[in-house]
């Protein structure tokens, strides 16, 4: 099968010689990075999975049985049906672009390259966790996932292959070698290092981290890059999988902790091989606290660059402001002076970062307020929350710093001795990773989290997600 067959795509791949013979090279070493780092153990299965073959409504969400290795990751952009204005800053009103201006070479590979290094990543630190999956289910949910991020990163490679030639080309292949974790070449960012060996910080990770994702990605829709533009629009169309996986898996575990807390006599689920509702709150202060430094800095010139330049907007940028240059307005925001928090006027553009940080926090806290109806509804009274954005930090301002949970700014010392009550403690990870027994029968869930509410595709939550295949006997 030629790469224009086994890629479904509307670039016209099959029209530009070159790409076509650069996308060739790397799609080997590609098949050999996902049979080396993805899931393990299932590479043989038949997965149910959903596979997008066109943009239109009918395209996009193809369901099959297909072994992940012959998955057919795609190449999309979003159409246009007319040319298309910059929406924001210095180049406000002019034509998109097409291709790179040399100016913001640099610049552009840069931001691509970044979003491109997290979708292996998260494979990478993913590729265990079919082992332990609590329903077939939710382990057809995690390949899902896996799949379209690898997808994703085919949508950045072909930016880089297109746009920028033989330095395109060599950033196409690191992406390929660096690895989630490593020592000696770790992932760009450091959210995309950590362990995932658990499905609470499964289902953490891909409510938190992918939700940066999808700001992320909703701030480069608005790019005047055209073509990053119209890529990262139709990947949001399948990151919103990632994060209804995330969302209600957590919603799930917080639905089984409630109903073993109410069974056992001492309100303890763990006693009934749950997951504790004060364990859950851990697993969130960790990672949100991980996934919110991914925004950047709270007062950052690189953010200025990319909003001056036209390459990265607010989220929704043309929906939801009117002022489109952000020269005039400012940000008030807590910064430190004299070893204190003070409140603090800062031009507009350059605290985009905490922009975006917002509207990502509002999505979390919305999150927050529907498992505590859950929890509610139970007749419990305990309530989640998301820690302050100055909690746990190890980059920007309040780096090298102690908050408490409520962003009270503490000794290093109050912190430390608040450590195992605000964060996983080695015993804690140690007894989630023990429920972490493997339930891949039809119709069978793990005790410690409740049924999803529906199906995929409309089937049933005992549908044959996966049919696993037989290994013959010597």
């Amino acid at each position: 099968m030629s790469l224009t067959d086994s890629i479904p795509n509307n670039v016209d791949l099959g029209s530009d010689k070159k790409l076509l013979r650069a996308l060739e090279k790397w799609q080997p070493d590609f098949i050999k990075w996902w049979l080396e780092m993805g899931p393990e153990g299932f590479q043989q299965d038949q997965i149910y999975l959903r596979t997008a073959i066109s943009v239109d409504p009918q395209g996009w969400a193809n369901y099959e049985y297909v072994k992940m290795p012959d998955y057919r990751w795609g190449i999309f952009l979003t159409p246009r049906s007319e040319e298309r204005d910059i929406g924001f800053g210095d180049h406000q009103g002019q034509k998109a672009w097409n291709e790179v201006p040399g100016e913001l070479r640099g610049i552009l590979r840069r931001i691509i390259v970044t979003q491109a290094d997290t979708e292996p990543a998260s494979v990478e630190q993913q590729r265990l966790l079919g082992k332990c999956a609590p329903s077939m289910f939710d382990l057809r949910s995690l390949f899902q996932v896996n799949v379209e991020e690898g997808r994703h990163l085919w949508a950045m490679v072909h930016l880089l292959h297109q746009y920028f030639g033989k330095d395109g080309r060599e950033e196409a292949e690191d992406l390929l070698q660096r690895r989630s974790g490593n020592a000696d070449k770790p992932r760009i960012l450091q959210t995309f290092n950590e362990k995932t060996e658990d499905w609470l910080s499964f289902f953490c990770f891909t409510m938190f981290t992918d939700r940066d994702g999808k700001y992320q990605l909703a701030a480069l829709s608005e790019s005047g890059f055209d073509p990053l533009a119209r890529a990262t629009q139709f990947m949001l169309t399948e990151e919103s999988f990632h994060l209804f996986t995330g969302e209600t898996g957590i919603e799930r575990i917080v639905q089984r902790a409630a109903e073993l807390t109410k069974q056992d006599p001492n309100g303890d689920a763990r006693a009934l091989g749950g997951i504790d509702l004060p364990t859950i709150q851990k697993w969130i202060n960790f990672w949100f606290s991980s996934a919110v430094e991914l925004f950047g800095g709270e007062i950052s010139s690189n953010a200025a660059d990319y909003f001056a330049t036209g390459l990265k907007g607010r989220f929704r940028e043309r929906e939801k402001y009117q002022d489109h240059t952000a020269l005039e307005g400012s940000y008030t925001m807590n910064v430190l002076s004299e070893g204190r928090l003070s409140s603090k006027d800062v031009p507009l553009r350059n605290a985009m970062n905490e922009v975006l940080r917002d509207e990502y926090i509002a999505d979390c806290e919305r999150a927050v307020r529907k498992w505590n109806h859950t929890i509610k509804k139970s007749g419990l009274t305990h309530e989640l929350f998301i820690p302050n954005r100055r909690f746990n930090r190890s980059m920007g301002m309040y780096a090298g710093l102690a908050f408490d949970l409520r962003g009270e700014m503490i000794t290093k010392e109050q912190f430390e001795a608040k450590r195992d009550e605000w964060l996983p403690t080695a015993a804690d990870r140690a007894y989630v990773r023990s429920l972490m027994v493997p339930v891949h029968e039809r119709g069978k869930i793990a005790n410690w989290i409740a049924p999803p509410k529906q199906g995929v595709d409309n089937k049933p939550f005992d549908w044959e997600y996966v049919k696993f295949h037989q290994v013959e006997a010597e």
